[in-house]
């Protein structure tokens, strides 16, 4: 079979979809086969097909696997049938025969396209999300297409794919309606198969730390680095900066003027509480402002990753937050364990063991009496 035109229209295919000749053969070659034996029902053999794109040609063949059994299987034929077709036919040879397709129904040629629109369809779907895999950890901005069992999809870039934001990657008290508009930050790609995905997010803590990367200039240009961020997604996030610029002030570049960077963000998270934290090369000093807006009268280290913080009475309910949220995420932030306490409870502590240290001491000091060798 000769057909230019059809080259033409593939070589066409590739310039607009990126989808090289081989690829597209591949599609092909199994599509016509496929709708061969639908067409031929109970013929046997395996069809294989030649394409060659400079002389434009597409040629047809069947092939069988000669045998000496008593009955041919499928993709078979048994070494009589062989040597009628080829006298120096022997067993084991492959016996291809040319044909062509001149009678293909129009459900056959159906089957073909079908086959082919789908290689295509997984084809573009796997180079688009080869696109994005470098988009892994980067914020985007999406259209709100569907929301389905709490699941929403969402249209990314514009319009290539899809992205999938999953519950527990949902702001708790958000609510999102088809057309809606979002910033996302993007989770995982997933590729490969029918379960290929781009999972995205607005309740990681990622999404905060690329929110003040998009409104902070002295961050997206490295010169404030976001060292940690800690987030319980509606609620509150710690961000934990820091710089080694003795020019500039980290927490004021965050904060902006009148606090319009950090209420740009504060506004993008529907009204989440946030504290911007100065980062401390000295892990104890960082415990006490990461307890932030609690202030801290004390920090006491108690094994290699465990503190205690003391705080004044009336700021303990706030050093510990509503539920302990605030010093649960002090901790997440710092990567230390923290027990806080009030002053007057860890003065009450002090006094207790010191009085046990005295009891101790007075103890040693007694002389222990020999029951054995009593004194006269």
């Amino acid at each position: 079979m000769v057909n230019k035109d059809f080259f033409a229209a593939l070589a066409d295919l590739e310039r607009e979809k990126g989808i090289s000749e081989e690829v597209f053969f591949d599609a092909l070659r199994g599509a016509l086969s496929s709708a061969y034996k639908k067409q031929f029902e109970g013929e046997t053999g395996t069809v294989r097909i030649e394409f060659d794109s400079e002389k434009g040609t597409i040629r047809f063949f069947l092939e069988h696997i000669v045998v000496d059994n008593d009955e041919a299987l499928d993709g078979e034929i048994l070494l009589k049938d062989a040597i009628e077709i080829k006298k120096s036919a022997k067993i084991g040879d492959v016996l291809s025969e040319e044909f062509v397709p001149k009678d293909f129904s129009r459900i056959a040629a159906q089957t073909a396209k079908q086959v082919i629109l789908q290689k295509i369809h997984e084809t573009e779907r796997d180079n688009t999300l080869s696109e994005f895999s470098d988009k892994e950890g980067e914020l985007m901005s999406g259209l709100v297409r569907k929301v389905d069992m709490k699941n929403v999809y969402i249209e990314l870039g514009k319009g290539q794919i899809e992205g999938l934001m999953l519950p527990q990657d949902q702001i708790p008290g958000e609510r999102y309606e088809t057309g809606d508009r979002l910033k996302v930050y993007v989770k995982r790609v997933k590729s490969g198969g029918k379960n290929a995905q781009v999972l995205v997010s607005r309740a990681a803590p990622g999404f905060v730390k690329r929110l003040f990367e998009e409104e902070v200039p002295e961050i997206k240009q490295g010169v404030v680095t976001i060292k940690s961020v800690a987030r319980e997604a509606g609620h509150r996030t710690k961000i934990a900066i820091y710089t080694s610029d003795p020019r500039i002030d980290p927490v004021g570049a965050c904060v902006g003027n009148k606090g319009a960077r950090v209420n740009a963000v504060v506004s993008e998270l529907g009204g989440e509480k946030i504290d911007i934290i100065l980062w401390s090369e000295n892990p104890l000093e960082f415990i006490a402002k990461s307890l932030s807006p609690a202030s801290v009268i004390s920090v006491t280290q108690m094994t290699e990753k465990s503190a205690v913080a003391v705080v004044p009475d009336d700021k303990l309910s706030l050093a510990i937050g509503r539920d302990g949220q605030n010093a649960r995420l002090a901790a997440r932030l710092t990567g230390w364990k923290i027990d806080v306490k009030s002053e007057s409870a860890a003065q009450k502590l002090a006094l207790e063991e010191a009085a046990e240290e005295a009891t101790e001491e007075i103890a040693e000091e007694i002389p222990q009496t020999d029951e054995e060798n009593p004194a006269e």
